[in-house]
C-alpha cells in the first residue's frame, strides 16, 4: 500500500487542491445535481494526465454519485432510472471503449470542447424548457449513456432529460444520483478491462472521491438555502477554466 501511495504523491500540492476543490464541487453538484465532474477535470489534469482524466472521475464518481445516491436514498423514482439504465448500459460500454481508442491529443480536444460547450448547452436547454413522454425519455437517455460512457461532466444532460420528463426537487437529484452511480460502475469495469485505469489513476480517482462524500450530505442540508443563479455562475467559471486548461494541453 505504501508503494501505492506514493504513486500518486508525485505531485501533492496538485491532489490537495483537487481534493479541495472536490468537496467545494460536492457540495455545489448536490444542490443541483450536475456539475461535479464538469469542475474537476481541470484540477485532476496535472495529477493524473489527460488519457486518466476520464476514468479517475468515473471512480471518483462512485464516491461523488454513491453518497449523493445515500442521502437521497427515500427520494429515488425507481420508474425513471429504469427507464435509462436498461437501455443505456452497453451504450455506456460502447462509449468507453471509443474513448480507449483516442489518442491524449484528440481526447484532450474532445473533453476540451465539450467542456466549454456545456455552459451553452446548459443556459439553452434551460431557455427551451423542452417536455418529453416516457418514449422520449428513453431515446434521449441512450443518447446520454453513449455519451457519458467517453466523457466527464454531461450530469447537465442528464439532469435535463429528467426535468423534461417531469422530475424536480429532491427526487431529481436522488434519481440522477442513482443512475450516474450505475454509470460509473460500468465505466470503471469497462476502463479496468480495457488497460485504461491503472492503479496511480484509480487511486487518485479514490482519494478525490472519498473528499467528496461529506459533500452530498453538507448539500442536502443546504438544498434550500442557495440560490441557483449564484451556484451556476460559480459552476460556469470553474468549468470554463478547466476547458481552456484542456485545450492548452491539446495544443
Amino acid at each position: 500500500m505504501d508503494d501505492a501511495l506514493r504513486l500518486i504523491a508525485g505531485q501533492p500540492a496538485d491532489l490537495v487542491l483537487a481534493c479541495v476543490v472536490a468537496l467545494a464541487a460536492s457540495v455545489l453538484g448536490g444542490l443541483s445535481g450536475f456539475g461535479t465532474g464538469l469542475a474537476l477535470p481541470a484540477f485532476l489534469l496535472p495529477v493524473v494526465g489527460v488519457a486518466g482524466v476520464v476514468p479517475a472521475l468515473a471512480v471518483a464518481g462512485l464516491f461523488i454519485n454513491g453518497s449523493r445516491a445515500l442521502a437521497f436514498r427515500r427520494e429515488i423514482n425507481w420508474r425513471h432510472a429504469r427507464r435509462i439504465l436498461m437501455p443505456g448500459v452497453p451504450l455506456c460500454l460502447l462509449g468507453a471503449w471509443a474513448y480507449t481508442l483516442m489518442s491524449t491529443q484528440a481526447g484532450a480536444w474532445v473533453l476540451g470542447l465539450f467542456l466549454l460547450g456545456s455552459v451553452p448547452l446548459r443556459r439553452w436547454l434551460a431557455h427551451v424548457q423542452w417536455t418529453l413522454p416516457p418514449a422520449g425519455e428513453v431515446a434521449a437517455g441512450m443518447g446520454f449513456s453513449l455519451l457519458n460512457g467517453g466523457l466527464t461532466g454531461t450530469g447537465i444532460v442528464l439532469i435535463s432529460i429528467f426535468m423534461a420528463s417531469g422530475l424536480a426537487g429532491s427526487a431529481l437529484i436522488a434519481t440522477d444520483a442513482l443512475v450516474s452511480f450505475s454509470m460509473g460502475l460500468v465505466k470503471v469495469l469497462a476502463f479496468g478491462r480495457l488497460d485504461a485505469l491503472d492503479l496511480r489513476t484509480g487511486l487518485t480517482g479514490m482519494v478525490v472521491g472519498l473528499c467528496t462524500v461529506p459533500g452530498a450530505f453538507i448539500a442536502r442540508t443546504l438544498l434550500l438555502r442557495m440560490p441557483h443563479k449564484l451556484h451556476a455562475a460559480l459552476m460556469e467559471v470553474v468549468i470554463v477554466i478547466g476547458a481552456v486548461a484542456m485545450l492548452r494541453q491539446a495544443m
